[in-house]
Protein backbone atom coordinates (compact mmCIF):
# COMPACT_ATOMS: atom_id res chain seq x y z
CA UNK A 1 0.00 0.00 0.00
CA UNK A 2 3.08 2.27 0.97
CA UNK A 3 4.95 1.44 -2.33
CA UNK A 4 1.43 1.99 -4.12
CA UNK A 5 0.56 5.67 -2.52
CA UNK A 6 4.16 7.03 -3.65
CA UNK A 7 3.23 6.63 -6.95
CA UNK A 8 5.03 5.54 -10.08
CA UNK A 9 8.65 6.99 -9.02
CA UNK A 10 11.54 5.43 -7.78
CA UNK A 11 14.65 6.09 -5.70
CA UNK A 12 17.32 4.93 -5.12
CA UNK A 13 20.93 5.78 -3.07
CA UNK A 14 23.79 6.68 -5.72
CA UNK A 15 26.64 4.51 -5.88
CA UNK A 16 29.56 6.77 -6.00
CA UNK A 17 29.36 8.52 -2.98
CA UNK A 18 29.76 5.65 -0.73
CA UNK A 19 32.08 3.74 -3.06
CA UNK A 20 34.39 6.43 -3.55
CA UNK A 21 33.51 8.63 -1.55
CA UNK A 22 33.51 6.73 1.99
CA UNK A 23 36.96 6.72 3.38
CA UNK A 24 37.37 3.46 4.37
CA UNK A 25 38.23 3.83 7.78
CA UNK A 26 36.44 5.08 11.15
CA UNK A 27 35.56 9.30 11.12
CA UNK A 28 37.34 11.71 13.38
CA UNK A 29 35.91 11.78 16.66
CA UNK A 30 33.96 15.01 16.16
CA UNK A 31 32.96 14.14 12.63
CA UNK A 32 29.11 13.17 14.47
CA UNK A 33 25.57 14.21 13.87
CA UNK A 34 26.02 16.61 16.85
CA UNK A 35 28.82 18.55 15.60
CA UNK A 36 27.71 18.50 12.34
CA UNK A 37 24.56 20.34 12.98
CA UNK A 38 26.34 23.02 15.19
CA UNK A 39 28.78 23.34 11.69
CA UNK A 40 25.55 24.01 9.73
CA UNK A 41 24.45 26.49 11.78
CA UNK A 42 27.97 28.24 12.02
CA UNK A 43 27.74 28.62 8.14
CA UNK A 44 24.40 29.97 7.94
CA UNK A 45 25.25 32.40 10.45
CA UNK A 46 27.84 33.45 8.06
CA UNK A 47 26.75 33.63 4.96
CA UNK A 48 28.52 36.91 4.42
CA UNK A 49 31.62 35.54 5.00
CA UNK A 50 31.51 32.94 2.51
CA UNK A 51 30.29 30.00 4.43
CA UNK A 52 26.97 29.69 2.60
CA UNK A 53 25.51 28.60 0.08
CA UNK A 54 28.78 27.91 -0.92
CA UNK A 55 31.33 27.45 1.15
CA UNK A 56 34.82 28.67 0.66
CA UNK A 57 38.05 26.41 1.89
CA UNK A 58 39.12 29.18 4.32
CA UNK A 59 35.40 29.37 6.06
CA UNK A 60 35.62 25.30 6.05
CA UNK A 61 39.52 25.21 7.48
CA UNK A 62 38.30 27.66 10.07
CA UNK A 63 35.14 25.02 11.21
CA UNK A 64 37.67 21.74 10.43
CA UNK A 65 40.09 23.03 12.97
CA UNK A 66 38.76 25.43 15.17
CA UNK A 67 35.02 23.28 15.79
CA UNK A 68 35.54 19.88 14.77
CA UNK A 69 39.27 19.61 16.22
CA UNK A 70 40.93 18.08 12.76
CA UNK A 71 44.11 18.98 11.40
CA UNK A 72 44.38 21.32 8.42
CA UNK A 73 45.76 18.32 6.69
CA UNK A 74 42.92 16.34 7.38
CA UNK A 75 40.57 18.95 6.76
CA UNK A 76 41.87 19.54 2.96
CA UNK A 77 41.65 16.00 2.52
CA UNK A 78 37.84 15.95 3.26
CA UNK A 79 37.17 19.35 0.96
CA UNK A 80 39.73 17.88 -1.99
CA UNK A 81 37.90 14.02 -1.98
CA UNK A 82 34.28 15.71 -1.90
CA UNK A 83 35.31 18.03 -5.26
CA UNK A 84 36.78 14.37 -6.56
CA UNK A 85 32.82 13.41 -6.86
CA UNK A 86 31.39 16.03 -8.54
CA UNK A 87 32.64 15.00 -11.87
CA UNK A 88 34.91 17.98 -12.90
CA UNK A 89 35.32 18.19 -16.32
CA UNK A 90 39.10 17.26 -17.03
CA UNK A 91 40.55 20.33 -18.50
CA UNK A 92 39.13 21.96 -14.97
CA UNK A 93 41.28 19.36 -13.58
CA UNK A 94 44.06 19.94 -15.36
CA UNK A 95 44.04 23.26 -15.17
CA UNK A 96 43.79 23.39 -11.18
CA UNK A 97 46.85 20.60 -11.33
CA UNK A 98 48.84 23.54 -13.10
CA UNK A 99 48.02 26.29 -10.58
CA UNK A 100 49.53 23.67 -7.45
CA UNK A 101 52.23 22.45 -8.87
CA UNK A 102 52.79 26.77 -10.09
CA UNK A 103 53.05 27.25 -6.79
CA UNK A 104 56.45 27.68 -5.03
CA UNK A 105 55.99 28.10 -0.76
CA UNK A 106 53.22 27.17 1.29
CA UNK A 107 51.75 30.56 1.21
CA UNK A 108 51.07 30.86 -2.12
CA UNK A 109 49.61 26.78 -2.39
CA UNK A 110 46.98 28.46 0.28
CA UNK A 111 46.09 31.73 -1.91
CA UNK A 112 45.29 28.73 -4.80
CA UNK A 113 42.64 26.77 -2.34
CA UNK A 114 41.50 30.03 -1.40
CA UNK A 115 39.91 30.27 -4.40
CA UNK A 116 37.77 27.09 -4.39
CA UNK A 117 34.46 26.95 -2.51
CA UNK A 118 31.72 23.55 -2.90
CA UNK A 119 28.32 23.66 -2.06
CA UNK A 120 27.63 23.91 1.83
CA UNK A 121 24.71 21.30 2.18
CA UNK A 122 26.07 18.39 -0.02
CA UNK A 123 29.31 18.99 1.71
CA UNK A 124 27.88 18.28 5.25
CA UNK A 125 25.92 15.35 3.70
CA UNK A 126 29.70 13.86 2.04
CA UNK A 127 30.88 14.60 6.18
CA UNK A 128 28.14 12.54 7.27
CA UNK A 129 28.80 9.77 4.76
CA UNK A 130 31.99 9.06 6.32
CA UNK A 131 29.78 8.03 9.32
CA UNK A 132 29.60 4.75 6.90
CA UNK A 133 32.61 3.08 8.32
CA UNK A 134 31.91 3.97 12.58
CA UNK A 135 31.40 0.58 14.23
CA UNK A 136 28.47 0.93 16.15
CA UNK A 137 28.86 -1.20 19.73
CA UNK A 138 25.41 -1.83 19.51
CA UNK A 139 25.98 -3.66 16.05
CA UNK A 140 28.98 -5.29 17.11
CA UNK A 141 27.32 -7.17 20.38
CA UNK A 142 24.23 -7.98 18.05
CA UNK A 143 26.60 -9.84 15.67
CA UNK A 144 25.99 -7.83 12.58
CA UNK A 145 29.49 -5.90 12.94
CA UNK A 146 33.20 -6.27 14.43
CA UNK A 147 36.78 -5.62 13.54
CA UNK A 148 38.78 -7.89 11.49
CA UNK A 149 40.78 -10.33 14.01
CA UNK A 150 43.59 -10.02 11.29
CA UNK A 151 43.69 -6.06 10.62
CA UNK A 152 42.57 -5.03 13.92
CA UNK A 153 40.90 -2.22 11.74
CA UNK A 154 37.23 -1.24 12.04
CA UNK A 155 37.75 -0.13 8.45
CA UNK A 156 37.38 -4.09 7.51
CA UNK A 157 33.72 -4.61 8.84
CA UNK A 158 30.48 -4.94 6.99
CA UNK A 159 27.83 -7.72 6.72
CA UNK A 160 28.35 -8.55 3.23
CA UNK A 161 29.82 -11.89 2.16
CA UNK A 162 33.11 -10.27 1.17
CA UNK A 163 33.12 -7.94 3.87
CA UNK A 164 33.94 -4.73 1.86
CA UNK A 165 31.31 -2.48 2.67
CA UNK A 166 32.03 0.34 -0.08
CA UNK A 167 31.29 -2.42 -2.71
CA UNK A 168 28.00 -3.18 -1.06
CA UNK A 169 24.89 -1.44 -2.01
CA UNK A 170 22.61 -3.41 0.23
CA UNK A 171 24.96 -1.57 3.23
CA UNK A 172 24.73 1.87 1.37
CA UNK A 173 20.44 1.60 1.06
CA UNK A 174 20.26 0.66 4.93
CA UNK A 175 23.11 3.46 6.28
CA UNK A 176 20.68 5.80 4.52
CA UNK A 177 17.13 4.03 5.60
CA UNK A 178 18.84 3.81 8.80
CA UNK A 179 19.77 7.81 9.31
CA UNK A 180 17.20 9.19 7.44
CA UNK A 181 15.82 11.42 10.25
CA UNK A 182 19.07 12.72 11.14
CA UNK A 183 20.45 13.32 7.22
CA UNK A 184 17.61 15.29 6.48
CA UNK A 185 17.67 17.39 10.23
CA UNK A 186 20.91 17.60 9.37
CA UNK A 187 19.90 19.97 6.21
CA UNK A 188 17.23 21.91 8.30
CA UNK A 189 17.26 25.51 9.05
CA UNK A 190 17.82 26.26 12.75
CA UNK A 191 14.51 27.82 12.77
CA UNK A 192 12.88 24.52 12.09
CA UNK A 193 14.92 22.96 15.01
CA UNK A 194 13.49 22.51 18.68
CA UNK A 195 15.79 23.87 21.38
CA UNK A 196 17.48 20.40 21.98
CA UNK A 197 18.02 20.50 18.12
CA UNK A 198 15.41 17.79 16.55
CA UNK A 199 12.54 18.12 14.53
CA UNK A 200 8.82 18.31 14.88
CA UNK A 201 5.36 17.58 12.70
CA UNK A 202 5.43 21.31 11.92
CA UNK A 203 9.29 21.46 10.32
CA UNK A 204 10.07 22.26 6.55
CA UNK A 205 12.00 21.42 4.41
CA UNK A 206 13.73 24.31 1.97
CA UNK A 207 14.25 23.11 -1.72
CA UNK A 208 17.58 23.54 -1.81
CA UNK A 209 18.03 21.37 1.31
CA UNK A 210 16.01 18.66 -1.06
CA UNK A 211 18.27 19.61 -3.65
CA UNK A 212 21.58 18.77 -1.80
CA UNK A 213 19.82 15.99 -1.11
CA UNK A 214 20.38 14.81 -4.53
CA UNK A 215 24.09 14.26 -4.07
CA UNK A 216 22.80 10.89 -2.45
CA UNK A 217 19.51 10.08 -3.99
CA UNK A 218 18.67 9.72 -7.68
CA UNK A 219 15.51 7.80 -9.60
CA UNK A 220 13.20 7.25 -12.11
CA UNK A 221 9.41 7.51 -13.50
CA UNK A 222 7.99 4.40 -13.87
CA UNK A 223 10.15 2.48 -16.12
CA UNK A 224 11.16 5.43 -18.40
CA UNK A 225 14.95 4.60 -18.12
CA UNK A 226 16.04 7.93 -17.96
CA UNK A 227 17.34 8.83 -14.40
CA UNK A 228 16.57 12.23 -12.87
CA UNK A 229 18.14 13.48 -9.67
CA UNK A 230 15.93 13.49 -6.78
CA UNK A 231 14.99 17.16 -6.64
CA UNK A 232 13.53 16.74 -10.06
CA UNK A 233 11.46 13.91 -9.38
CA UNK A 234 10.04 15.72 -6.10
CA UNK A 235 8.85 18.69 -7.75
CA UNK A 236 6.67 16.32 -10.61
CA UNK A 237 3.48 17.76 -9.45
CA UNK A 238 1.62 14.39 -8.90
CA UNK A 239 4.42 14.09 -6.42
CA UNK A 240 3.59 17.18 -4.35
CA UNK A 241 0.29 15.13 -1.99
CA UNK A 242 2.95 13.03 -1.38
CA UNK A 243 5.72 14.56 -0.14
CA UNK A 244 4.14 17.43 0.83
CA UNK A 245 5.13 20.20 -1.61
CA UNK A 246 4.34 23.94 -1.79
CA UNK A 247 4.80 25.83 -4.42
CA UNK A 248 4.05 29.36 -2.36
CA UNK A 249 6.74 28.79 0.18
CA UNK A 250 8.88 26.72 -2.02
CA UNK A 251 9.41 24.03 1.13
CA UNK A 252 8.52 20.59 2.10
CA UNK A 253 6.54 18.97 5.35
CA UNK A 254 9.18 17.37 6.90
CA UNK A 255 7.17 14.10 7.92
CA UNK A 256 5.23 14.02 4.36
CA UNK A 257 8.64 13.90 2.51
CA UNK A 258 10.45 11.65 5.40
CA UNK A 259 7.81 9.00 4.49
CA UNK A 260 7.59 9.49 1.17
CA UNK A 261 11.53 8.89 1.12
CA UNK A 262 11.16 6.08 2.42
CA UNK A 263 8.32 4.68 0.89
CA UNK A 264 9.97 5.09 -2.59
CA UNK A 265 13.72 3.80 -1.97
CA UNK A 266 13.96 0.56 -3.12
CA UNK A 267 17.40 -1.06 -4.44
CA UNK A 268 19.58 0.47 -7.22
CA UNK A 269 18.64 -0.93 -10.60
CA UNK A 270 21.88 0.30 -11.97
CA UNK A 271 24.22 -0.57 -8.51
CA UNK A 272 26.71 -3.02 -7.92
CA UNK A 273 24.45 -6.30 -7.04
CA UNK A 274 22.01 -5.60 -10.08
CA UNK A 275 24.68 -4.81 -12.64
CA UNK A 276 26.77 -7.48 -12.19
CA UNK A 277 23.95 -9.61 -12.01
CA UNK A 278 22.93 -8.72 -15.40
CA UNK A 279 25.97 -8.18 -16.46
CA UNK A 280 28.35 -10.43 -19.08
CA UNK A 281 31.38 -13.06 -17.97
CA UNK A 282 34.48 -12.05 -19.82
CA UNK A 283 37.27 -15.27 -20.96
CA UNK A 284 40.25 -12.26 -20.16
CA UNK A 285 41.64 -15.72 -18.46
CA UNK A 286 42.09 -19.52 -18.21
CA UNK A 287 41.78 -22.23 -16.33
CA UNK A 288 45.35 -23.31 -14.80
CA UNK A 289 46.19 -27.16 -15.13
CA UNK A 290 46.66 -28.84 -11.15
CA UNK A 291 44.19 -26.27 -9.69
CA UNK A 292 40.70 -26.22 -8.84
CA UNK A 293 40.49 -22.79 -8.98
CA UNK A 294 38.42 -20.88 -11.80
CA UNK A 295 39.12 -16.96 -12.64
CA UNK A 296 35.98 -15.56 -12.51
CA UNK A 297 35.58 -11.51 -14.48
CA UNK A 298 32.42 -9.96 -14.39
CA UNK A 299 31.28 -6.41 -16.23
CA UNK A 300 27.81 -4.52 -15.52
CA UNK A 301 26.42 -4.04 -18.45
CA UNK A 302 26.00 -0.62 -19.92
CA UNK A 303 22.38 0.51 -19.22
CA UNK A 304 22.69 4.29 -19.13
CA UNK A 305 25.97 6.29 -19.80
CA UNK A 306 25.19 8.44 -16.74
CA UNK A 307 26.60 5.27 -14.85
CA UNK A 308 30.04 4.20 -14.93
CA UNK A 309 30.44 0.33 -15.47
CA UNK A 310 31.90 -2.42 -13.05
CA UNK A 311 34.17 -4.94 -13.74
CA UNK A 312 34.69 -7.57 -11.20
CA UNK A 313 37.95 -9.72 -11.13
CA UNK A 314 38.58 -12.78 -9.39
CA UNK A 315 40.53 -15.76 -8.28
CA UNK A 316 43.42 -15.31 -11.54
CA UNK A 317 45.99 -17.80 -10.64
CA UNK A 318 49.47 -18.11 -11.73
CA UNK A 319 48.70 -16.13 -15.00
CA UNK A 320 49.35 -12.68 -17.21
CA UNK A 321 45.90 -10.93 -17.90
CA UNK A 322 46.43 -8.09 -20.16
CA UNK A 323 43.74 -5.63 -21.76
CA UNK A 324 43.20 -2.24 -22.82
CA UNK A 325 39.39 -2.74 -23.85
CA UNK A 326 36.58 -0.54 -23.93
CA UNK A 327 35.30 -2.86 -21.27
CA UNK A 328 37.26 -0.59 -18.68
CA UNK A 329 36.96 2.86 -20.07
CA UNK A 330 35.79 4.83 -16.88
CA UNK A 331 34.84 1.51 -15.06
CA UNK A 332 34.72 1.07 -11.51
CA UNK A 333 36.88 -2.19 -10.72
CA UNK A 334 37.83 -4.58 -8.25
CA UNK A 335 40.09 -7.11 -8.56
CA UNK A 336 39.78 -9.44 -5.35
CA UNK A 337 41.49 -12.77 -3.94
CA UNK A 338 43.92 -13.10 -7.24
CA UNK A 339 47.27 -14.66 -5.97
CA UNK A 340 50.98 -15.23 -7.82
CA UNK A 341 49.54 -13.53 -11.42
CA UNK A 342 50.51 -10.10 -13.49
CA UNK A 343 47.54 -8.08 -14.57
CA UNK A 344 47.77 -5.30 -16.92
CA UNK A 345 44.93 -2.81 -17.23
CA UNK A 346 46.21 -0.50 -19.91
CA UNK A 347 42.89 1.96 -19.98
CA UNK A 348 41.99 5.10 -18.27
CA UNK A 349 39.36 3.68 -15.41
CA UNK A 350 37.59 5.49 -13.07
CA UNK A 351 38.22 3.69 -9.76
CA UNK A 352 39.80 0.71 -8.64
CA UNK A 353 40.04 -1.53 -5.40
CA UNK A 354 42.65 -4.65 -5.25
CA UNK A 355 41.60 -6.80 -2.10
CA UNK A 356 42.96 -9.87 -0.86
CA UNK A 357 45.32 -10.69 -3.28
CA UNK A 358 48.85 -12.21 -2.98
CA UNK A 359 52.52 -11.90 -4.62
CA UNK A 360 51.21 -10.40 -8.01
CA UNK A 361 51.81 -7.25 -10.11
CA UNK A 362 49.19 -5.07 -10.92
CA UNK A 363 49.77 -2.04 -13.73
CA UNK A 364 47.15 -0.10 -14.32
CA UNK A 365 46.05 3.26 -16.80
CA UNK A 366 45.54 5.89 -15.20
CA UNK A 367 42.79 6.02 -12.48
CA UNK A 368 40.49 9.50 -12.48
CA UNK A 369 39.50 8.52 -8.85
CA UNK A 370 41.38 6.50 -6.27
CA UNK A 371 43.04 3.45 -5.95
CA UNK A 372 42.50 1.01 -3.04
CA UNK A 373 44.51 -1.48 -1.99
CA UNK A 374 43.19 -3.62 1.68
CA UNK A 375 44.06 -7.22 2.70
CA UNK A 376 46.48 -7.84 0.39
CA UNK A 377 50.58 -9.14 0.85
CA UNK A 378 53.20 -8.60 -1.22
CA UNK A 379 51.88 -7.07 -4.13
CA UNK A 380 53.34 -4.52 -6.59
CA UNK A 381 50.75 -1.59 -7.65
CA UNK A 382 52.25 0.60 -10.65
CA UNK A 383 49.72 3.29 -11.82
CA UNK A 384 49.19 7.11 -12.65
CA UNK A 385 46.46 8.01 -9.92
CA UNK A 386 44.62 10.78 -8.24
CA UNK A 387 44.82 8.78 -4.90
CA UNK A 388 45.89 6.26 -3.45
CA UNK A 389 45.05 4.47 0.04
CA UNK A 390 46.08 1.39 1.68
CA UNK A 391 44.70 0.00 4.53
CA UNK A 392 46.00 -4.00 6.18
CA UNK A 393 48.75 -4.24 3.26
CA UNK A 394 52.18 -6.08 4.52
CA UNK A 395 55.54 -6.28 2.07
CA UNK A 396 53.35 -3.84 -0.65
CA UNK A 397 55.46 -1.42 -3.43
CA UNK A 398 53.62 1.31 -4.78
CA UNK A 399 55.26 2.86 -7.81
CA UNK A 400 52.76 5.98 -8.36
CA UNK A 401 52.37 9.28 -10.12
CA UNK A 402 49.77 11.02 -7.69
CA UNK A 403 48.78 14.53 -7.08
CA UNK A 404 47.41 13.76 -4.00
CA UNK A 405 49.28 12.50 -0.60
CA UNK A 406 48.69 8.23 -0.42
CA UNK A 407 46.84 7.60 2.65
CA UNK A 408 48.22 4.88 4.87
CA UNK A 409 45.08 3.80 7.05
CA UNK A 410 44.98 1.25 9.87
CA UNK A 411 46.84 -2.51 10.01
CA UNK A 412 49.91 -1.73 7.43
CA UNK A 413 53.25 -2.77 7.71
CA UNK A 414 56.73 -2.84 5.50
CA UNK A 415 55.34 -0.54 2.78
CA UNK A 416 57.58 0.91 0.48
CA UNK A 417 56.75 3.66 -2.07
CA UNK A 418 58.70 4.79 -5.23
CA UNK A 419 58.27 6.84 -8.10
CA UNK A 420 56.15 5.80 -11.40
CA UNK A 421 58.73 4.05 -13.57
CA UNK A 422 57.00 2.66 -16.80
CA UNK A 423 54.94 3.59 -19.84
CA UNK A 424 52.73 2.06 -22.77
CA UNK A 425 51.75 4.24 -25.89
CA UNK A 426 48.55 5.56 -24.84
CA UNK A 427 49.42 6.53 -21.45
CA UNK A 428 49.80 9.85 -22.03
CA UNK A 429 46.42 10.00 -24.14
CA UNK A 430 44.53 8.42 -21.23
CA UNK A 431 45.82 10.61 -18.68
CA UNK A 432 44.40 13.40 -20.39
CA UNK A 433 41.15 12.03 -20.73
CA UNK A 434 41.40 11.35 -17.14
CA UNK A 435 42.64 14.98 -15.92
CA UNK A 436 45.65 13.89 -14.16
CA UNK A 437 49.29 15.77 -15.04
CA UNK A 438 52.49 14.79 -14.65
CA UNK A 439 52.84 17.64 -11.38
CA UNK A 440 52.46 17.45 -9.17
CA UNK A 441 53.60 14.50 -7.86
CA UNK A 442 53.36 13.36 -3.99
CA UNK A 443 54.20 9.88 -4.35
CA UNK A 444 57.10 10.24 -1.62
CA UNK A 445 54.91 12.06 0.58
CA UNK A 446 52.27 9.70 2.33
CA UNK A 447 49.56 10.74 4.99
CA UNK A 448 49.21 8.88 8.44
CA UNK A 449 45.46 9.07 8.62
CA UNK A 450 44.74 6.48 12.03
CA UNK A 451 45.90 6.40 15.17
CA UNK A 452 47.95 2.90 14.61
CA UNK A 453 49.44 3.99 11.52
CA UNK A 454 50.95 7.02 12.99
CA UNK A 455 54.31 4.85 13.55
CA UNK A 456 56.46 6.46 10.76
CA UNK A 457 58.00 2.68 10.08
CA UNK A 458 55.11 1.10 8.49
CA UNK A 459 56.42 2.93 5.32
CA UNK A 460 60.00 3.90 3.66
CA UNK A 461 61.03 5.21 0.31
CA UNK A 462 62.37 2.07 -2.17
CA UNK A 463 66.20 2.57 -1.68
CA UNK A 464 67.57 3.82 -4.97
CA UNK A 465 70.09 0.82 -4.85
CA UNK A 466 66.89 -1.24 -5.50
CA UNK A 467 64.83 0.52 -8.32
CA UNK A 468 64.73 -0.92 -11.36
CA UNK A 469 62.66 0.34 -14.77
CA UNK A 470 59.50 -1.57 -15.52
CA UNK A 471 58.64 -2.60 -19.18
CA UNK A 472 55.40 -3.29 -20.29
CA UNK A 473 56.08 -6.26 -22.49
CA UNK A 474 52.90 -5.89 -24.81
CA UNK A 475 52.81 -4.24 -28.55
CA UNK A 476 50.21 -1.17 -28.99
CA UNK A 477 49.81 1.99 -31.05
CA UNK A 478 50.21 5.12 -29.27
CA UNK A 479 52.58 8.50 -28.69
CA UNK A 480 54.04 7.97 -25.28
CA UNK A 481 57.68 6.98 -25.81
CA UNK A 482 59.00 7.16 -22.18
CA UNK A 483 57.86 7.84 -18.41
CA UNK A 484 55.60 10.97 -18.10
CA UNK A 485 57.18 13.62 -15.88
CA UNK A 486 60.64 11.30 -15.74
CA UNK A 487 62.01 10.20 -12.77
CA UNK A 488 63.95 11.92 -9.58
CA UNK A 489 67.16 12.47 -9.99
CA UNK A 490 68.46 10.15 -7.25
CA UNK A 491 66.46 7.13 -9.03
CA UNK A 492 68.16 7.99 -12.59
CA UNK A 493 71.42 8.26 -11.42
CA UNK A 494 71.49 4.61 -10.39
CA UNK A 495 70.02 3.59 -13.69
CA UNK A 496 72.47 5.76 -15.67
CA UNK A 497 75.34 3.78 -13.38
CA UNK A 498 74.03 0.55 -14.53
CA UNK A 499 74.25 1.49 -17.53
CA UNK A 500 77.47 2.36 -17.59
CA UNK A 501 78.42 -1.05 -15.98
CA UNK A 502 77.35 -3.24 -18.40
CA UNK A 503 79.16 -0.79 -21.48
CA UNK A 504 82.15 -2.05 -19.36
CA UNK A 505 81.32 -5.57 -19.52
CA UNK A 506 79.64 -5.40 -23.02
CA UNK A 507 83.38 -3.81 -24.17
CA UNK A 508 85.37 -6.22 -21.56
CA UNK A 509 83.66 -9.66 -23.26
CA UNK A 510 84.76 -8.18 -26.72
CA UNK A 511 88.62 -7.47 -25.73
CA UNK A 512 89.55 -10.64 -23.76
CA UNK A 513 89.92 -12.20 -27.61
CA UNK A 514 87.66 -15.43 -26.51
CA UNK A 515 87.93 -18.44 -29.43
CA UNK A 516 84.37 -19.17 -30.63
CA UNK A 517 84.67 -22.38 -28.76
CA UNK A 518 85.38 -20.23 -25.67
CA UNK A 519 82.45 -18.11 -26.47
CA UNK A 520 79.97 -20.60 -26.70
CA UNK A 521 81.05 -21.78 -23.46
CA UNK A 522 80.75 -18.85 -21.81
CA UNK A 523 77.52 -17.91 -23.52
CA UNK A 524 76.18 -21.65 -21.91
CA UNK A 525 76.99 -20.31 -18.83
CA UNK A 526 75.48 -16.70 -18.72
CA UNK A 527 72.64 -18.28 -20.07
CA UNK A 528 72.35 -20.97 -17.02
CA UNK A 529 72.82 -18.26 -14.99
CA UNK A 530 70.18 -15.76 -16.32
CA UNK A 531 67.88 -18.89 -16.03
CA UNK A 532 68.39 -19.28 -12.57
CA UNK A 533 67.81 -15.83 -11.64
CA UNK A 534 64.54 -15.96 -13.12
CA UNK A 535 63.48 -18.87 -11.57
CA UNK A 536 64.98 -17.45 -8.15
CA UNK A 537 62.84 -14.59 -8.48
CA UNK A 538 59.46 -15.70 -10.19
CA UNK A 539 60.32 -13.90 -13.30
CA UNK A 540 60.12 -17.24 -15.05
CA UNK A 541 56.41 -17.73 -14.20
CA UNK A 542 55.65 -13.99 -15.80
CA UNK A 543 57.51 -15.29 -18.99
CA UNK A 544 55.90 -18.36 -18.99
CA UNK A 545 52.43 -16.64 -18.84
CA UNK A 546 53.00 -14.24 -21.97
CA UNK A 547 53.03 -17.30 -24.03
CA UNK A 548 49.25 -17.28 -25.42
CA UNK A 549 47.37 -20.69 -23.22
CA UNK A 550 47.10 -23.53 -26.10
CA UNK A 551 43.09 -23.45 -27.07
CA UNK A 552 40.93 -23.89 -24.31
CA UNK A 553 38.42 -27.50 -24.19
CA UNK A 554 34.68 -26.88 -24.64
CA UNK A 555 34.18 -26.98 -21.28
CA UNK A 556 36.35 -23.77 -20.33
CA UNK A 557 35.54 -21.89 -23.95
CA UNK A 558 32.50 -19.99 -23.37
CA UNK A 559 30.99 -18.75 -26.83
CA UNK A 560 30.39 -14.88 -26.44
CA UNK A 561 31.40 -14.33 -23.12
CA UNK A 562 33.89 -11.35 -23.77
CA UNK A 563 31.26 -9.55 -26.43
CA UNK A 564 29.76 -6.79 -24.10
CA UNK A 565 26.79 -4.93 -25.40
CA UNK A 566 27.24 -1.43 -26.88
CA UNK A 567 30.82 -1.74 -27.80
CA UNK A 568 31.83 -1.39 -30.94
CA UNK A 569 35.40 -2.99 -30.25
CA UNK A 570 38.18 -4.64 -27.81
CA UNK A 571 41.17 -3.69 -28.13
CA UNK A 572 43.39 -6.56 -26.66
CA UNK A 573 47.19 -5.81 -25.58
CA UNK A 574 48.92 -8.79 -27.93
CA UNK A 575 51.40 -10.92 -26.13
CA UNK A 576 54.21 -10.59 -28.22
CA UNK A 577 57.56 -9.44 -26.05
CA UNK A 578 59.22 -6.80 -26.61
Amino acid sequence: MAAAAAGPVRLWVRTEPFLVGALPVPPPARLTLHYLRKAAAYARARADQGCFPRLRWPCWRRIACAKLQLSVDIAWLYFELYRGLLGLAPPVRLRWAEAEAACTSAEELEEERSKLSVDTLQFLLFLYVQQFHNVSLRRSLLGDEWPSPRTRSPSLTGNSATGNKNWNDQEHLDFVQSHLLDILELLLEPEQLSASSHSSCSSLVSLEAVCALSFLLEGTVSNSGMVRPLHELALRQPCHGHNGYSKGSRTFSLPKLESWLRSSLTANPLGITAGLKAGKKLAWAHKVEGTTRRARITCSARVVPEVSPLVLMSQVYKQTVAKSSDTLVGAHVRIYRCNESFIYLLSPLRSVTIEKCRNSTFVLGPVEMSVHVQSCDNIKVITVCHRLSLSSTQGCTFHTLTPTQPLILSGNQAVSFAPFHTHYPMLEDHMAQVGLATLPNYWDSPMLVCRDSGDTSVFRLLPPSDFYTFVIPFEMEGDTTETPGGLPQEYQEVLRQREHQVRLWQRMVKEAGLTRDQRKEFQAVVENKFYEWLVQTGNKQQLDSLVPPAPASKQDNIPGQDNIPGQEKERESSGSSQ
